[in-house]
């Protein structure tokens, strides 16, 4: 009688962020640490790209004449913890935390934003929107160039709430940032 052999499985892995940073160069391809795993994607579209500068070049003439902080886009690493790195397209770090700007930004940045496609829908709408409520980001933009909609989450009372949602001809504002605007034909070419 023969005897079925199992194979155990070869454990994956697992990181931290000085690990990583000590065993791969730096690369411009986007890399995040989720629970100590590596997960890497394509580089982003060039429509894609297009949206993140035109979105950092409103935000920038935003924050910048009012010293309000800095604005950084990704790739751009984000430690939460030593197993969990991120790179939001874009964050603001407020003035009164730039100390956690060093090598990278180790530490919950005021404000993060992504560009959602196809690929990273379920990331960015669903896992990504959980973790940085979980550390506390103040705000998430969530823009998403296949419906022409800016959603805006604030975080009250430890949970992100939607403070506000504008389509093709609407206005999104900033709860965060006082004054800040962005509508779709400021975004798209």
């Amino acid at each position: 009688m023969a005897t079925a052999t199992l194979t155990r499985s070869k454990p994956r892995r697992l990181w931290t962020y000085a690990e990583l940073r000590a065993a791969r160069p730096e690369t411009n391809q986007p890399t995040e640490l989720w629970n100590g795993e590596i997960v890497m994607a394509p580089a982003p579209s060039p429509g894609h790209q297009s949206v993140i500068f035109r979105l950092a070049q409103i935000f920038d003439a935003h924050i910048t004449p009012l010293g309000l902080g800095k604005v950084y886009l990704s790739p751009i690493d984000v430690v939460l913890s030593e197993r969990r790195v991120v790179q939001p397209d874009l964050v603001f770090i407020a003035r009164e935390n730039l100390g956690i700007v060093r090598d990278c930004i180790r530490g919950v940045p005021d404000l993060a934003l992504e560009v959602v496609s196809e690929s990273s829908w379920h990331r960015d709408r669903i896992e990504k929107k959980a973790l940085y409520e979980q550390y506390g980001v103040k705000e998430y933009w969530l823009v998403d160039p296949d419906s022409r909609t800016i959603e805006v989450f604030a975080l009250v009372k430890g949970a992100f709430r939607l403070h506000a949602k504008a389509m093709t001809d609407q206005t999104a504002r900033s709860r965060l940032l006082s004054g800040l605007t962005v509508t779709w034909p400021q975004i798209t070419p």
